[in-house]
């Protein structure tokens, strides 16, 4: 097999086998070509729409200073029929 001429060092584990098995499914050109159209297309869906709700939701409390975050941060996750949140470090 000839070298990528993409960057492979950058690329996640997930990412280096679609690009494989793109190239070889559909060859090396069409397939690199393909590889870098959908890796342009999942780079604008960066981040965790949850998380950006919580931030959000949470940073008008931070900065009026009724809620206050220490350094370590909190662990938040779901229970039975509740929310659990917890020190980071436990």
């Amino acid at each position: 097999m000839s070298s990528h001429s993409i960057d492979q060092s950058g690329l996640t584990k997930g990412q280096l086998r679609k690009l494989n098995a793109l190239c070889k499914s559909v060859g090396h050109e069409i397939g690199e070509r393909a590889f870098v159209e959908w890796l342009s297309s999942q780079s604008a869906e960066d981040g965790d729409s949850s998380a950006e709700l919580i931030a959000d939701t949470l940073w008008p409390l931070v900065q009026d200073g009724s809620l206050r975050i220490p350094r370590g941060g909190y662990r938040v996750r779901r229970g039975r029929g509740r929310i659990i949140v917890e020190p980071a470090g436990s």
